[in-house]
């Protein structure tokens, strides 16, 4: 899709809000990093307008809660959980097993969880924290339920990346960033990966002829616990007591699910399509079709990581 194209939709266009959602009453969504955040803003809406959300967290206690906190919101809703590592993938096979066996049909799947510029660490199977978490945890798990989501007409696998993709690189020689580890790198790089494995299982899902439909999205700059990880001089200009100053950067999960939550449900979607915050810099404001990098565009990269991440993680979507 063109530049143009993109401006022209933005052009006179009401803003998109969480009344667009609709009713999605009889669908079902798997919602991985449900417990806080943006999973949570997202779940809360979805079930809030009729859906059955399933909460994928690491922490069964988290997990709990955030269901509590769910059916607060929006009483009367039907919400599971199911307890998923992404950094493990063993734990990956077991929720993938565990979704399927209780949900034969899916209609969405949230690649939401993630972890951004944490200090070098590896997950349970090696890989480097960021790349085995955002990317290949997710590509294996899509993988995994994807047989419930080919049994659904107009289902969709919407994967959440980030305005860090525009400075990452996939760097194939060193994925794990042994030789040299740049938190920043590493997350650009994940956050890419995300992108790129989208378009290639559009590109897969196109091919087969299948009812189902991948989609990106972005939040821009929102407050959540993703930022745990930040330097702590940004801080203070991250506080909510300074909205009227930062408001311009930086919005709630609530905004910032919105993206996420029109990927997921707005009807005029197309496969590969992106969604990302309408304002200054992609940062912040309502949800609009955006354009990537043109390193997200690139198919032979994005064969090649397919390849390579079927390899790592022994599971094949497609």
């Amino acid at each position: 899709m063109s530049n143009v194209t993109v401006s022209k939709r933005r052009a006179g266009a009401r803003a998109w809000t969480a009344a667009d959602v609709g009713d999605q009453s009889g669908r079902i969504a798997v919602i991985t990093g449900a417990n806080s955040g943006l999973g949570l803003a997202t779940a809360q809406v979805l079930a809030g307008h009729g859906a059955t959300v399933v909460l994928a967290c690491r922490d069964a206690g988290r997990g709990s809660a955030a269901a509590e906190a769910v059916t607060a919101a929006a009483p009367g809703a039907r919400v599971e959980t199911v307890q998923l590592d992404l950094a493990s993938l063993e734990s990956v096979r077991q929720a993938g097993e565990q979704i399927t066996a209780r949900f034969p049909r899916l209609d969405l799947l949230i690649n939401n969880a993630g972890v951004m510029m944490p200090p070098y660490g590896l997950t349970q199977d090696g890989f480097e924290l960021q790349f085995g978490t955002n990317h290949l945890g997710h590509f294996a798990l899509t993988g995994l339920v994807l047989g419930s989501l080919l049994a659904v007409p107009r289902s969709r696998v919407v994967t959440v990346s980030s305005n860090g993709h525009k400075a990452g690189r996939i760097n194939f020689d060193d994925l794990n960033s042994a030789r040299r580890y740049r938190r920043t790198a590493a997350y650009g790089q994940s956050k890419l990966a995300n992108l790129l494995f989208t378009y290639e299982l559009q590109r897969r899902l196109a091919a087969a002829g299948a009812p189902t439909i991948a989609v990106a999205a972005h939040p821009g700059t929102a407050r959540t616990e993703l930022t745990r990880f930040l330097p702590s001089w940004t801080g203070p200009f991250m506080s909510p007591r300074l909205g009227p100053l930062n408001s311009w950067f930086l919005q709630s999960a609530e905004m910032g699910a919105l993206p996420t939550l029109r990927a997921a449900t707005d009807p005029a979607a197309a496969g590969g399509d992106y969604y990302g915050p309408g304002g200054v810099f992609e940062l912040t404001g309502p949800p609009v079709l955006v354009q990537p990098k043109s390193r997200a565009r690139d198919e032979g990269a994005a064969r090649r990581l397919w390849t390579e991440s079927e390899r790592l993680t022994g599971v094949s979507p497609l």
